[in-house]
């Protein structure tokens, strides 16, 4: 220690030799560097890299530096930092000097999670409640880096740590204080994210959490919400208790002018993470794309399956490679037309057939489209080239993609910077358009690895918003309010109110939140065109005969002597002998109208959220209305359906208690008539003409398509209300079970089975009072012939095991056979199967994981770990790595194999799940499984054997892993 007084300020350190031991080296850097810290002859710059060269070395070398040290070598380290910290008088320095300090506990809790130094236990419960208020922020910030220094002794300290917490949140003499505790619990909360009991333990410490974000964003600090981000990403169940609070003050932090941009956009972050991460609190996306995915699958495969002028998708498929290479010839055509349509072909396939074309083509058809877009004397080339290129990104798997991005980029941006010239010079924007929108898709499709490229893209990109929009957006704004009359003395077929609705929507969306300023004057006509309620009959064949066209009615022939009609004389003043065509003309522009309307209202009512809780109630209850009585009233099918759809969205977003009674009983109502009426129209249907096929095959996809959109709504029902809205559900229960009946078409059982998943999934053990309706049909269609039925049947047994309770344990025991058998079947991941067969996998892993009890474990499981990854079902793999995460975790010798022999098979889950983007970013599993990944690297021979069975993708998807999560 003493041969460090003479080295004096603007002096180094003595670097080891070349030929010295380099574990000896780095020992002695050790020791030297912690001398260092220590030293106070030395300046503080120098004290303060010398600690953070320290705490680097114990990072990344610790098992080779400090067991090679003497016992009491190691004593005297341990020593000298806590006696460092408390002796330290610069604050930046004890901050440092506690980093070493929490890096080097991290680094002593040994395999079985004992702390094998124990002194800094003592010295954190001393300095927590020493008067030294140094020393109080010591024992905070060690803790706050490492929340796991108490090991397996956590359980033990559990409410020792509380108390600790809670007193210095309630340290009402000391703000930073406060603060550092509050960043210390959300990162003990984060720490602990899987132990649930552990979270509602530490629930009321979430309040002082949330003040302590309030205060500190106001004294120009972001940290403690930072953590919130990260809690409503990692752990959005701990905001449960509070969830009310935790929107309220994101809501108002967010609204406030007085903070910075960064601090604004944190506390909108933490809305927009928990609408992705919060499923039963918020809204549950995923369940809804699954089901709408499905829905549009079903339809896929009708036309598939018919072939000819229905659809050619199958008869294509199996010519594509001579088809691409065919195509591909004509973007080197010499005629710019030829080349025109050439991407324009491929476009279109790269839309009809992803993601087999993108995975098939990849390197052809991005070469091709570079070159193509580089054609710089026919602009419209250019743009169709990179509209293809968006087509052909927007499916295209991100490992996939990633190869290829250096070499899209610096094309992206030599045509944009050169276009944007153009655009300065000429005016002409066409192609700079296309561009941009080609830089936003591969931005999108690559995510976290296009970070690299904003310096270079976001010079040019604002320039564009800064000089060729937003200066006129508000100007454009005031033109539409000022060219727009008074709504109320317009015709309901007026043209202003399509082209107006659809202008807004449009500025909507480019304006965010500072929209709302025009929602007084835009709310008032939007609400009157979504409740626009044409004229409509239904009559006997008699008393149509009898009306006269010249009264403006157009009819559409039921059968059984039965027409409905409409009136269309109020949307057409002039009578011609082109009348039907005018009228059908004019009724599509009314048709656009309600669609830009209703889909204008989940964007209308977010910018809302920003006006306070009163104005957003008053927008609802106008809102719901309008929505309830348009889905009452509509008679176009496509316009229905996207009023429900949006329906069931904004009842997502208003969560619990949005519905009032009389709001329930109309769309009681309401339901049951489309349910009744889905059943009439399917008995007309049954006898008919060969000649009339087509039409009632599109009758029919209509009808199913708008029970997709009631499913959609009492999924919002339920998952808002929960067991709640089980005697208003009663009313459509018996439409319901018969939907699930053995004869009824496959999309009726599909759908049917899918809303009693809801019904067990949202309303739990309640829903057992159900269970004759629907047990016995739902353990039939686990074999049933259709793949899309088989799926909503597995998701259902899933469910059970998950949520449904006690009394659904005889019937997870039952359906485990059957899940295995439609698991095992020789076609069982064809692409027509492979959805039903993910969901039957994740349904015998929830088995396993919640009832365990039904299920022979031991026997199953290595069928299990054979059967992963899922690389289809995204939601539903996210359930199995988190199964597969316990298992490991809690050192399952099945899972592991003997003497971790199953580690390699596991390595190429893992890294085949984030191949196939089965493994996200932002899930939380995907920390777990980088953790697993971890622990093996620190074992050098177990490691190199699990790295060597990969492929050179599965190696750089492990990487990507580690280095992401």
């Amino acid at each position: 220690m003493s041969s460090l007084s003479a080295v004096t300020e603007g002096e180094t350190l003595p670097p080891s030799g070349p030929d010295r031991n380099r574990s000896g080296g780095r020992q002695q850097n050790c020791c030297l560097i912690g001398a260092a810290v220590k030293c106070f002859p030395l300046s503080p710059q120098v004290r303060q890299m010398a600690a953070v060269l320290l705490r680097r070395l114990l990072s990344s070398s610790f098992d080779e530096v400090y067991p090679a040290l003497s016992p009491e070598m190691q004593t005297a380290i341990k020593t000298e930092l806590l006696n460092g910290i408390q002796a330290e008088v610069l604050p930046n320095i004890r901050k440092k000097t506690c980093d070493i300090a929490a890096e080097l506990a991290r680094n002593l809790i040994d395999d079985e999670g004992n702390n094998q130094w124990p002194e800094v236990l003592k010295f954190l419960f001393d300095s927590v409640n020493s008067q030294n208020v140094g020393l109080r922020e010591a024992a905070l910030h060690i803790f706050w880096n490492f929340p796991g220094i108490f090991g397996n002794q956590q359980q033990h300290y559990l409410e020792v740590i509380k108390r600790m917490l809670v007193q210095c949140m309630q340290d009402q003499e000391n703000p930073p204080i406060r603060t550092l505790a509050a960043r210390a619990a959300a990162s003990f909360v984060l720490s602990n994210e899987t132990n649930t009991a552990l979270l509602k333990h530490f629930s009321d410490l979430l309040p002082g959490i949330l003040q302590a974000v309030n205060e500190s964003c106001y004294q120009g600090d972001d940290a403690v919400l930072k953590s919130l981000v990260e809690i409503a990403d990692t752990a959005p169940k701990y905001l449960r208790p509070n969830l009310e609070a935790t929107l309220q003050l994101s809501l108002k932090l967010c609204a406030d002018t007085n903070l910075t941009n960064m601090q604004r956009q944190l506390a909108l972050e933490v809305i927009v993470t928990l609408s992705e991460t919060a499923a039963a609190m918020l809204r549950k996306h995923t369940s809804i794309v699954s089901q709408s995915v499905a829905g549009e699958s079903a339809l896929d495969r009708i036309a598939c399956g018919l072939g000819g002028k229905i659809g050619c998708h199958q008869q294509m498929e199996a010519i594509l490679n001579e088809i691409v290479s065919f195509v591909l010839l004509f973007c080197q055509d010499p005629h710019p037309r030829v080349r025109y349509a050439a991407c324009n072909a491929i476009g279109q396939m790269a839309t009809d057939f992803a993601p087999t074309f993108q995975k098939k083509f990849h390197d052809k058809v991005i070469s091709a489209l570079l070159q193509t877009m580089e054609d710089q004397t026919n602009p419209r080339v250019q743009a169709h080239a990179a509209a293809a290129l968006i087509n052909f990104t927007e499916d295209c798997p991100k490992a996939l993609l990633i190869p290829y991005l250096d070499n899209l980029v610096q094309h992206l941006h030599v045509i944009m910077v050169a276009k944007l010239q153009e655009l300065i010079q000429k005016g002409t924007k066409l192609v700079l358009e296309q561009v941009v929108t080609s830089i936003a898709s591969v931005a999108d499709t690559a995510e976290e690895k296009f970070v690299p490229y904003y310096d270079l893209f976001m010079p040019s990109l604002k320039h564009i918003v800064e000089n060729a929009f937003m200066p006129d957006a508000s100007a454009v704004m005031q033109l539409l309010l000022k060219t727009q009359t008074d709504f109320n003395d317009l015709e309901d077929d007026d043209p202003q109110i399509s082209y107006m609705i659809s202008a807004w929507a449009r500025m909507c969306k480019i304006l965010g939140k500072e929209f709302q300023q025009y929602l007084p004057v835009v709310m008032g006509p939007l609400m009157k065109t979504a409740s626009i309620k044409p004229e409509v009959a239904l009559l006997d064949t008699q008393d149509m005969e009898n009306m006269c066209e010249d009264d403006g009615w157009e009819f559409v022939n039921l059968g059984d002597q039965q027409s409905f009609g409409i009136k269309t004389a109020g949307l057409e003043e002039k009578a011609t002998a082109c009348q039907m065509l005018v009228c059908y003309a004019k009724e599509l522009k009314e048709a656009r109208v309600r669609v830009a309307a209703a889909e204008s209202m989940p964007l209308l009512l977010e910018c809302a959220r920003v006006r306070g809780p009163e104005y957003l109630t008053q927008m609802w209850h106008f809102m719901c209305d309008a929505l309830i009585k348009a889905i009452g009233t509509e008679p176009d099918s496509d316009v229905l359906s996207e009023i429900m759809h949006s329906f069931a969205k904004c009842i997502e977003l208003m969560g619990d208690g949005c519905l009032n009674n009389e709001h329930f009983e109309e769309l009681g109502g309401i339901l049951k008539g489309k349910l009744e009426e889905h059943f009439k129209n399917q008995e007309l249907r049954q006898d008919y003409d060969e000649q009339v096929e087509e039409t009632l095959q599109d009758e029919d996809e209509n009808d199913v398509y708008i029970l997709t959109k009631v499913s959609d709504i009492l999924h919002s029902v339920f998952s808002s209300y929960k067991e709640k809205v089980l005697p208003w559900f009663e009313q459509l229960l018996q439409l319901i079970v018969n939907l699930i009946c053995p004869h009824r078409p496959w999309a009726d059982r599909q759908w049917g089975l899918c809303i009693f998943d809801d019904v067990v999934e949202h309303c739990s053990p309640s829903s057992f009072k159900y269970a004759e309706y629907f047990l016995r049909p739902m353990l039939q269609s686990l074999c049933d012939s259709s793949p899309e039925v088989r799926q909503a049947a597995a998701y259902g047994v899933g469910v059970m095991a998950q949520f449904g309770g006690e009394n659904y344990r005889p019937f997870c025991t039952e359906a485990l056979p059957l899940l295995v058998g439609v698991i095992q079947a020789a076609d069982s991941k064809a692409k027509e199967n492979v959805n039903a067969t993910e969901n039957c996998i994740s349904a015998v892993g929830k088995v396993m994981k919640y009832r365990p009890e039904c299920a022979s474990v031991s026997e199953i499981l290595p069928h299990w770990l054979s059967w992963l990854p899922l690389n289809e079902d995204k939601e539903e793999a996210v359930h199995t790595f988190n199964f597969l995460c316990d298992l490991i975790e809690s050192n399952n010798p099945i899972v592991l194999g003997p003497d971790n022999t199953n580690l390699p098979k596991i390595f190429s889950i893992i890294a085949d799940g984030v191949v196939n983007e089965s493994i996200k970013r932002e899930d939380g599993c995907s920390k777990r499984l980088a953790n697993v990944i971890r622990q093996v690297q620190v074992s050098g021979g177990l490691w190199t054997q699990c790295v060597s069975t990969l492929n050179e993708t599965q190696q750089k998807a492990i990487q990507d892993l580690l280095n992401t999560a």
